[in-house]
């Protein structure tokens, strides 16, 4: 056991980073899985920020378009307190020297993306937001000396007394190791989502859902776990994670075609092509059952360009054998971002005490059953900014701190290749896309096994009751809403309106009641 004056932020994407920086002069330790930079969503993030920079558009605007995407449940004073200050970001992360787009007067250079009724997204050299951003805020923290960060470590469990959050059990991501606990004032959760649960997935490998299913297990009180948000153009070229080809092509004229040619979604909304992600999702995954293959058409709208202004998109497709300027791209859907996590209110304080979480792995009611789209940097830098005033006014004093060290005893095991596989596969069978009563109790029955199997691997058993939150909120909620889509149910209920809130214990009573009729 380790005791330590530092609050401790566990992951090292945007949000972790940027939380770190606003906590100064109060020592922070950063619990990062990789090194720096490396296998954290927001350093994939391709879209931008959304912000209402210049006039016509407003805050207002963008609250409304917020809502409007979220089908029911945003919470509108999250929304509109979010799109507030978005601008406020936008210009500090400048001040930091993020590069964003800016046209020969000097003017950031705003973008349109789906579902957005005005051009409002802020970009780096088209689809590299994510990466500069990230590449900005690691060379502040690296800089900063309250800070200090552990790589290759990972948090598989919370300590609690009856004060609340204590510590953090902490063990090496590198190699199997048994865990140590760091006793700390304060615990920020910042460490991603749960796509990597599902077989096809945009996110790093290890953006698994252990970060909300260690809050979940310690009896954190979860939201919206059964909206998880399917990327409708992943690229659909064998790779895992699957590469993104960002909606930011769509929003430059891009279209859908399938295999014989047609644009199939200009039947499906008015919108065509920059309809609600939702939507769009259950377009392409159709044209997929139906073996129209699905591909985005860039030629048109693009050409040449394509090559220059989306650099991302243009190294994955050369890496593919694909010229953009002379073929369509095949896409596919994939698990892309989870709307719902731990539930934070507005200064990112979870039910527990001493525990704070921002970006992916809370839920804010932000994004409500469907994110719109950009969003998610930008909750992630609000909440995060949230947490680390209100977790400062708490500690009042900053006090210096010794950088520790810890020492892994041998132990752990490794993680199981063939239940993890079982686990993503059964997740995108009948967690996925679309939904119904059967496969999500057949979902839960294989968790309850696959958990049993694996009880003594924490890292998997975090990941199964993620996966459990979702698959048993998805059962509870027998309507169509977002990107929650039951074949059973494909209605929206105005009666069904309001925002999931559930606890692991209540998920687990629900997977107990399903494994009975499977024994």
């Amino acid at each position: 056991m380790l005791d330590t004056g530092r609050i401790v932020i566990v992951g090292a994407g945007l949000g972790a980073l940027y939380a770190a920086l606003e906590l100064a002069p109060h020592p922070v330790l950063v619990i990062s899985p990789e090194p720096l930079g490396r296998g954290a969503s927001s350093s994939w993030a391709q879209g931008g920020v959304a912000a209402a920079m210049e006039r016509p558009d407003s805050p207002e605007a963008h609250a409304a378009d917020t809502q409007r995407a979220g089908a029911g449940t945003v919470d509108s004073r999250v929304a509109a307190m979010v799109t507030r200050v978005a601008r406020d970001h936008i210009l500090d992360l400048t001040e930091l020297g993020t590069p964003f787009d800016r046209d020969a007067a000097g003017n950031y250079v705003m973008n349109r993306e789906a579902a957005h009724s005005a051009a409002r997204v802020v970009r780096v050299k088209g689809d590299q937001a994510g990466h500069r951003i990230m590449q900005t805020l690691i060379t502040a923290v690296r800089a900063a000396r309250h800070v200090q960060v552990l790589e290759n470590t990972q948090a598989v469990r919370l300590e609690t007394n009856e004060d609340g959050v204590s510590g953090v059990w902490i063990s090496r991501a590198d190699t199997p190791s048994a865990p140590v606990l760091i006793r700390t004032p304060a615990v920020l959760l910042a460490g991603g989502g749960s796509g990597g649960l599902y077989a096809h997935t945009t996110n790093p490998p290890r953006i698994r859902g252990q970060v909300i299913g260690l809050a979940a297990r310690a009896g954190a009180r979860l939201a919206d776990p059964e909206f998880v948000q399917f990327h409708p153009t992943a690229f659909d070229i064998g790779e895992d994670p699957a590469p993104l080809a960002t909606e930011a092509l769509r929003g430059e004229g891009a279209v859908l075609i399938n295999a014989e040619g047609a644009r199939f979604m200009l039947p499906v909304h008015p919108d065509a092509e920059l309809a609600p992600r939702d939507i769009v999702a259950r377009a392409i995954f159709a044209e997929t059952q139906a073996g129209r293959r699905p591909m985005l058409d860039t030629r048109a709208a693009l050409g040449a360009e394509v090559l220059s202004r989306f650099p991302t998109v243009a190294q994955t497709c050369a890496r593919a054998g694909i010229d953009p300027v002379t073929e369509p791209i095949p896409v596919a859907v994939a698990a892309h971002y989870h709307m719902g996590g731990v539930e934070a209110d507005m200064q990112g304080r979870s039910s527990l005490r001493n525990l704070w979480v921002c970006g992916e792995a809370s839920s804010t009611g932000l994004h409500g059953a469907n994110r719109l789209a950009s969003n998610g940097l930008l909750e992630a830098l609000v909440y995060a900014r949230n947490a680390a005033q209100d977790i400062a006014a708490q500690l009042q004093t900053a006090a210096d701190c010794a950088e520790i060290a810890p020492e892994f005893p041998v132990g752990g095991c490794p993680m199981d290749a063939k239940a993890l596989t079982t686990l993503r596969e059964t997740m995108t069978a009948f967690v996925g896309v679309r939904r119904d009563a059967a496969g999500l109790r057949r979902a839960l029955a294989i968790l309850a096994r696959l958990e049993a199997e694996q009880a003594e691997d924490e890292n998997f058993v975090n990941m199964c009751a993620t996966a459990t939150l979702i698959a048993a909120a998805a059962l509870a909620r027998q309507e169509s809403r977002g990107g929650h889509y039951r074949d059973d149910y494909p209605e929206t209920d105005p009666a069904q309106a309001q925002r999931t809130r559930i606890t692991l214990a209540e998920a687990l009573a629900i997977r107990a009641r399903v494994q009975e009729d499977f024994q």
